[in-house]
């Protein structure tokens, strides 16, 4: 058995999955293979995937997939879960930082494409395909986390432009981005009041600055200021005062990726584990001929599948455009918490080697928290679900 076999075997024998599926995990695995797992270590030390292979990730078709054929996506026969395909060959990598580098534009670049204007999809879509430009999204503020609604950073229209004030923190390419999707304030305060702005990172009055952290080391992650930024009118996204939609309808995409995420590399986890009891020898036997040990990898592998029924079952509820915030914070929620048990778990049987640095369950520990907060963390997501479920509501 390996993290190959385990999601191969899951795929082979869904009704979500097809030839298409399969033939698009066999040509990133081979892609990945040789363009990414020999340099990881590498990266993981500079702090970054260099823009070499995001032009690479993008002639393999893998930065395209799911967008329209006209700005060089790839559209044709493509649903949410060929999506879980790159998420899952990405983690096989065993360093979250690779994909979170790669793919921000994921999240960052569907608002662009159904609400921006023509000449701005046309010349943003193009460049960030193509693995020449780098894209990310700007919601999060050092003031608010997670609240969205009490966001502070101000957009002020004057003339044909807006002159944004304000700063964004815990963004992901932050350092390296040539454009940011950024959330600000046009109107009033609450989730009323808000709006996206396309801001070019080469305008006078924007700066960064990088923040250390605990995993993801192949990405950078940054605050973002503005001061007194000019953008032009054409760079909002969508209506005026009318954004926060955008934001939360992203978000749920977001959170059925992180949660396909957490899955993946629950699996890279549990195959690590399981070929340390192949091999290591305690007490005059193979570790995995303990009893103990059997029951921990099968419950790891119980809560996995779980989780990945449910992951699918949401991804086709959102292939229809039938869905809930509900279910969507809940699946993020289960995910992170099966994710984080999982990979506590093959540390226990890896032992001492799960501490020294090299190993896949080594670094991926590293990597829980930031899939448990981004998104939501459990406590906000289950708040969400118990509002959007009418638990608070008198009878």
């Amino acid at each position: 058995m390996n993290a190959n076999t385990l999601f191969d075997d899951w795929r082979r024998n869904s009704p979500f999955y097809n030839d298409s599926h399969e033939e698009l995990a066999q040509t990133l695995r081979k892609f990945i293979d040789k363009e990414a797992n020999p340099y990881v270590e590498q990266w993981e030390e500079a702090g970054i995937v260099p823009l070499e292979f995001h032009r690479k990730a993008a002639e393999v078709g893998l930065l395209g997939i799911g967008f329209p054929e006209e700005f060089g996506g790839i559209s044709e026969g493509i649903d949410p879960f060929h999506r879980h395909i790159v998420v899952e060959e990405l983690a096989k990598t065993g360093a979250g930082g690779i994909g979170a580098g790669l793919m921000t534009h994921y999240v960052a670049l569907p608002p662009i494409l159904s609400k921006g204007h023509p000449e701005v999809r046309e010349r943003i879509a193009r460049e960030v395909l193509a693995g020449e430009k780098i894209l990310a999204i700007g919601a999060t503020e050092p003031s608010g986390g997670s609240d969205l609604a009490q966001l502070k950073t101000r957009a002020e229209r004057k003339g044909d432009h807006y002159v944004v004030n304000g700063s964004k923190t815990f963004i992901t390419n932050g350092m390296r981005a040539d454009y940011v999707m950024t959330a600000v304030r046009t109107g009033g305060p609450g989730m009323n009041g808000i709006s996206m702005l396309l801001i070019e990172t080469d305008r006078k009055g924007f700066a960064r600055t990088p923040l250390k952290k605990q995993g993801w080391h192949s990405s950078d992650t940054a605050t973002l200021y503005f001061d007194n930024v000019e953008v032009p009118v054409e760079n909002l996204i969508g209506e005026e005062d009318n954004g926060f939609r955008h934001v939360v309808k992203n978000f749920n995409g977001e959170r059925l990726q992180a949660a396909q995420q957490c899955t993946s590399f629950a699996r890279v986890c549990l195959d690590e584990a399981v070929r340390w009891a192949k091999q290591r020898e305690t007490f005059g036997k193979r570790l995995g001929e303990h009893q103990v040990i059997r029951s921990k990898l099968a419950d790891m592998t119980r809560q996995i599948n779980t989780t990945q029924a449910w992951i699918d079952l949401c991804t086709w509820q959102y292939q229809k455009g039938e869905y809930s915030a509900a279910d969507f914070a809940l699946l993020k929620a289960q995910a992170t918490l099966m994710f984080e048990k999982v990979a506590r778990e093959a540390a226990q049987v890896l032992g001492g080697a799960s501490y020294l640095i090299g190993s896949d369950v080594e670094r991926i520990n590293r990597e829980v928290r930031v899939v448990a907060v981004g998104g939501g963390s459990e406590e906000i997501l289950f708040d969400l679900a118990g509002r959007q479920l009418g638990y608070a509501n008198a009878e």
